[in-house]
């Protein structure tokens, strides 16, 4: 047993390959995501022993992201037991890269996800997961969801893939700056949502006005896209 003061480094120092150089493709962003909470749910019992549920949209959301972000699997379970798994619900190969226990820093009882080890710029790094520890040495690098419970209704990797594709396709200099906003949020996907409902109204209600021959009011002005996102305190 680790005691819990005690700090296990990561296996490599730089944990990825350098990114492609052309005429090879690399996507501008990387996503790196959990896997168990996130993507799929452990269900036990005495009928099947363990066995793991997918998360409705899996396959929207990696199909979804693939030319925007390198997508990387880093789970804190082990190698032995994520690697079957992520070739089950990858099978056309979006994911990039495969990340596993042995990755993280072992910090105080948790497994940390430091991305400074991921040889990416930081910048353009954006880590889910549903445990805030995992990326606690970049907090503002996270996106902390609430665990799935494996309820088939759910929507949440939908409503993923949209928030990250409207930060790709916004052109987001440093994610950072973005996803402070949704740091303090319990639920960032419905935070979101309620956000992108709004200002498809308030465009609705622009294009109306225009359509009436009305001068627009001030609070419509600036791109959709770029009033997602509140001024950030980094800035």
């Amino acid at each position: 047993c680790v005691p819990p003061q005690m700090i296990i480094e990561p296996t490599s120092p730089k944990l990825l390959p350098d990114p492609l150089r052309e005429p090879y493709y690399q996507p501008p962003y990387t996503l790196v995501i959990e896997l168990t909470g996130v993507l799929l749910h452990p269900e036990w019992s005495l009928v099947t022993g363990w066995r793991f549920k997918k998360r409705p949209g899996i396959e929207h959301l990696l199909q979804q992201l693939a030319p925007l972000y390198e997508i990387v699997v880093f789970t804190s379970e082990t190698g032995m037991t994520a690697f079957p798994l992520i070739d089950s619900i990858d099978p056309h190969g979006f994911v990039s890269y495969r990340l596993f226990r042995d990755a993280t820093r072992y910090m105080d009882g948790h497994h940390v996800k430091d991305i400074s080890c991921l040889n990416r710029d930081p910048a353009r790094v954006v880590v889910v997961d549903w445990r805030r520890d995992s990326f606690r040495l970049q907090p503002y690098n996270g996106l902390a969801l609430p665990r799935w419970d494996g309820g088939s209704e759910d929507r949440a990797l939908y409503d993923l893939a949209a928030f990250l594709k409207t930060i790709a396709l916004s052109g987001v200099e440093d994610v950072r700056t973005v996803l402070e906003n949704y740091s303090l949020e319990d639920d960032p996907l419905a935070a979101f949502q309620r956000r992108r409902t709004r200002l498809e109204e308030e465009e609705q209600q622009r294009l109306a006005e225009l359509a009436q021959g009305k001068k627009p009011t001030g609070a419509f002005l600036g791109s959709l896209t770029g009033r997602f996102w509140p001024r950030s305190k980094q800035q």
